[in-house]
């Protein structure tokens, strides 16, 4: 598998973020229901956001140390911060699609016009954002994962790891933001 996998990086990249786009919208259109999760008690539910928070955060941190470490040269704390990361992007993204699965959206609890021209762009930038990561977070993740890192530097895995680390830091900033909007500034 791993030679036909280092052969294929763009191909599993495509399959790998349309799966795993097709799960949030699938869960966000309402497709997959609720009954084939086993249903949690109204405090793991009420529980989700907060955790959620502090998943991000700690993934900005992982992030930004991953960064540091690769710019220092050391490549195995980069792969261990930034696998860490994924790690925590992988736990947001599930405890996110178990709750609204189950729960919904959550719905602004403030202003009518700081909800139109404030939250709703900022929410939609976020969500965009999240989107545009998956695959540059994949294809930097399936390069490393398929090639010894003396070849990382004959490929495009900085480039692109730099772009999904921007996005990813930015995405997890907003979605701090959301947070602090919908549970904590109103």
């Amino acid at each position: 598998m791993s030679e036909w996998a280092r052969q294929n990086v763009p191909l599993l990249t495509a399959l790998s973020s349309v799966v795993a786009l097709a799960l949030v919208f699938g869960a966000v259109g309402g497709v997959i229901p609720s009954a084939l999760l086993p249903r949690a008690s109204d405090a793991v539910f009420a529980a989700i956001p907060h955790f959620n928070a502090a998943v991000s955060a700690t993934a900005i941190g992982t992030i930004l140390l991953g960064w540091r470490a690769i710019s220092r040269g050391n490549v195995r704390r980069h792969r261990a911060f930034m696998l860490t990361s994924f790690g925590l992007f992988t736990a947001f993204l599930g405890a996110y699609l178990y709750r609204l699965i189950h729960v919904g959206t959550a719905e602004f609890p403030g202003p009518e016009t700081l909800y139109t021209y404030l939250y709703l762009p900022f929410l939609g930038i976020h969500i965009l954002l999240a989107i545009l990561c998956v695959p540059f977070v994949f294809y930097a993740l399936l390069l490393a994962a398929t090639r010894p890192f003396e070849e990382l530097y004959h490929t495009r895995h900085s480039q692109v790891g730099f772009v999904a680390a921007v996005l990813w830091l930015i995405s997890f900033s907003m979605g701090i933001g959301v947070y602090v909007m919908l549970y904590h500034a109103f």
